[in-house]
């Protein structure tokens, strides 16, 4: 049972460092990333609609996005969907699809990101904070012994050690990633 808790324990961590990879990948480093604009939602017939399900977005070049979308009468609405976002891009509509040329990171705007990643990755720790707590506390209810119980405790705070330092190292490569020009 005590086994059952701790691979529960292990792959709820997993999760919760895989989720702060995901959210690494949307702050953007200079470079054009599809996956920049998951969170933007489109008023598409009154209704708020991820991008990414009304266009395809691809990499023409480096430092530049193209949407293309399926429907082109929303095109405006894509449009004023990605500047109001708040992600730093100016969208051009040709008619057809829509670019968005990357603009070059300037140092203040790096160091406001390498903030951001920081907040991810802290979050991250708390929710494996989180689940440390919930796994000690089935752990208590099992009304094991106290040397077995103890034993327990200290392979969750193994988990929790190995998943912030899995956290540590992912922060660092980005946080190096944002900070090169």
């Amino acid at each position: 049972m005590e086994e059952e808790i701790l691979l529960q324990t292990e792959d709820k961590m997993q999760k919760a460092v895989e989720n702060v990879e995901k959210r690494f990948t949307t702050v953007r480093a200079g470079r054009a990333n599809p996956s920049s604009l998951d969170g933007v939602m489109v008023s598409y017939y009154g209704v708020d609609t991820p991008l990414k399900q009304l266009a395809t977005i691809s990499v023409p070049e480096a430092r530049q996005l193209l949407i293309k979308p399926f429907d082109r009468s929303c095109l405006g609405a894509i449009e004023k969907a990605i500047f109001e976002s708040n992600l730093g891009y100016t969208p051009n509509n040709d008619g057809e699809t829509v670019r968005i040329v990357i603009p070059a990171l300037t140092e203040d705007r790096r160091i406001e990101l390498t903030k951001q990643v920081k907040a991810i990755a802290e979050e991250g720790k708390v929710a494996i904070r989180n689940i440390r707590r919930e796994a000690i506390e089935d752990i208590e209810k099992l009304k094991l012994p106290e040397d077995v119980e103890k034993h327990q405790d200290n392979e969750v705070q193994n988990l929790v050690n190995e998943y912030n330092k899995k956290i540590d190292d992912l922060l660092k490569v980005k946080e190096e990633e944002l900070l090169s020009i």
